[in-house]
């Protein structure tokens, strides 16, 4: 039988060591940590450029052409990116507001052709990455409770 493991135990995150690492170090690791997830989401919305326009597709547009499952099986790493925003300390209203962008990114995929174009100029993970960047970012920003 495993042992309950606690909200605040679960959000914390290996490499990351909230309550031992003074603030700078806490910072230069976040840093590291959104550097990785904005790699991982120009990958996944900006990845390729497209011959004889100036329009970028990723990972993300090119699976999502694949019907019925192709938006599905995008949405675990774009999902990844709004758990990795929580467990990095972002405000619950930029964790909400990136959820919602994952979710018209998801809905709006879901429609056969149409979709798939606006899901290529929508690039919710780009847009989610940009709201992280400037959460953290942000003078005077509350600092998160878990730290």
């Amino acid at each position: 039988m495993t042992r309950p493991v606690s909200l605040a135990a679960w959000r914390e995150t290996p490499g990351l060591a909230r309550d031992t690492a003074p603030s700078a170090a806490r910072d230069a690791e976040r840093r590291r940590e959104l550097e990785k997830l904005a790699r991982l989401a120009r990958w996944l919305d900006a990845r390729y450029k497209l011959p004889f326009v100036p329009i970028r597709i990723g990972v993300d547009g090119l699976v999502g052409l694949i019907p019925g499952i192709g938006d599905t099986l995008v949405l675990l790493p774009s999902a990844y990116l709004v758990m990795r925003g929580w467990q990095l300390g972002a405000r619950k209203r930029t964790i909400a507001r990136m959820a919602a962008n994952t979710g018209v990114d998801y809905v709006v995929g879901l429609v056969p052709i149409v979709g798939d174009l606006l899901d290529i100029g929508f690039k919710g993970n780009l847009r989610n990455i940009g709201l992280l960047e400037r959460d953290f970012a942000t003078p005077g920003r509350a600092p998160d409770p878990g730290a």
